[in-house]
């Protein structure tokens, strides 16, 4: 079968937005925000995207406090240069012509993306 640009041969990117996802759950992140990172990097690693099946590539996009934690095996986390909202925007242009999904719940940051062509969903697609 040969690919086309633009067909479902390249795996769905997820891009994920830490800051965000971390910070709709209020379990006391705060006082500890690199090592709330950390486990939702952990979870995205076990458990992937519930109710999205298939190969994925999930990119975990982390900022402040957050940066220099670890890529693990199925989760590559890069840490934005500055603004986390402008690397993820940045990297779903960079990814036209395949599937992408950003999870986050900030709505200037959604509107952003869809304007590349991603889709979004909530921090819940996440944390279940």
């Amino acid at each position: 079968m040969h690919a086309e640009p633009g067909d479902h041969a390249s795996p769905l990117l997820v891009i994920v937005d830490a800051a965000n996802v971390v910070g709709s759950v209020p379990d006391g992140w705060w006082r500890d925000r690199r090592g709330a990172t950390e486990r939702l990097r952990d979870r995205l690693a076990a458990g992937g995207l519930p109710g999205r099946p298939g190969p994925r590539e999930i990119v975990l996009v982390v900022e402040g406090a957050a940066r220099g934690v670890e890529s693990v095996p199925g989760v590559r986390v890069e840490s934005a240069p500055g603004s986390g909202d402008d690397h993820i925007v940045d990297l779903a242009a960079r990814a036209a012509g395949r599937a992408r999904l950003v999870v986050t719940a900030d709505r200037e940051l959604r509107r952003r993306v869809t304007e590349h062509g991603a889709e979004v969903t909530g921090p819940r697609a996440v944390l279940g």
